[in-house]
């Protein structure tokens, strides 16, 4: 993401673009109820519960940022979006996508640990290329113009820029982490049959 950071709790996701104010976590709230209506969140949401994961009324929940992140999970919190620096429905929609990616993958692994920086790669390896961050269109309005293998080129980088920001990982040890787990966590899709 263009601006992604991590907390080394969890990760975040930064928004492709957003604004000085952003609107109120009112808003927000709103926004995210109705995100929660969307087939992929809802999907996600079974999955979530299937799997015997503690998914609490206000799991995903609008509040003021003060990083200029859009959202992030927390660990055995849940999601939270960044009113402040977003502005659009899609928006809120694809930050929960990607972090319901991230609360999947640390409820499915027995021992997920967002320090290791392989660990952190291939969630959000994982989370960049099921969430559909990167499809082209996405890419396009970015200002990326590749037209071939844009797909997985964006994956990296925003893993990339996501995995470096972890207080636990050098630039040099994310981008040995997103190499060494790519093939596994590029290809893993779960929950999903294949990728979205």
């Amino acid at each position: 993401m263009e601006d992604e950071t991590s907390s080394g709790i969890g990760s975040t996701s930064a928004a492709s673009s957003s604004s000085k104010d952003g609107m109120t976590v009112e808003e927000c709230q709103n926004m995210i109820r109705r995100s929660l209506q969307t087939p992929t969140v809802k999907f996600l949401m079974e999955h979530l519960k299937k799997g015997g994961c503690e998914i609490s009324d206000n799991f995903i929940k609008a509040d003021h940022c003060g990083d200029k992140i859009s959202g992030g999970y927390v660990q055995g919190k849940g999601i939270v979006i960044c009113s402040n620096h977003l502005t659009m429905q899609d928006e809120v929609s694809q930050v929960i996508k990607h972090e319901l990616i991230h609360a999947y993958d640390e409820c499915h692994a027995a021992n997920l640990n967002w320090a290791d920086c392989a660990h952190h790669a291939c969630s959000e390896i994982r989370a960049n290329h099921l969430s559909g961050d990167c499809h082209f269109k996405r890419e396009l309005l970015r200002g990326y113009l590749k037209m071939r293998g844009h797909e997985q080129d964006c994956v990296k980088r925003r893993a990339m820029k996501s995995v470096k920001s972890n207080p636990y990982c050098s630039a040099a040890a994310a981008k040995d982490a997103i190499e060494a787990v790519w093939d596994i966590c590029y290809n893993d899709t779960r929950p999903f049959d294949r990728a979205p």
